[in-house]
């Protein structure tokens, strides 16, 4: 069986946040479609990006250093409110 290329599925960024040093980078970032900045800040925003002792942050492997959460999630919300995401 031949799959094309829509067929497959697209495989996991290794380091998806590398060059942005603040969540609303990856909002601005005209290169990436909407659901892949999606997907860059849910895993941002998701527990296995928490910081031990300090849950209410969060450090995205590709990134220079942690963040608070809400940070994360105001840029989740901003997305959601732009046109065509």
């Amino acid at each position: 069986m031949d799959l094309n290329a829509s067929d497959r599925a697209r495989p996991w960024p290794v380091r998806p946040a590398v060059g942005f040093l603040h969540p609303l980078e990856v909002v601005k970032d005209q290169d990436l479609e909407p659901v892949e900045k999606r997907e860059i800040l849910a895993a941002w925003a998701s527990d296995a990006s928490a910081v031990e002792h300090r849950p209410s942050h969060r450090w995205l492997l590709g990134t220079p250093a942690p963040v608070p959460l809400s940070e994360v999630l105001s840029a989740l919300s901003r997305l959601d409110r732009e046109p065509f995401s």
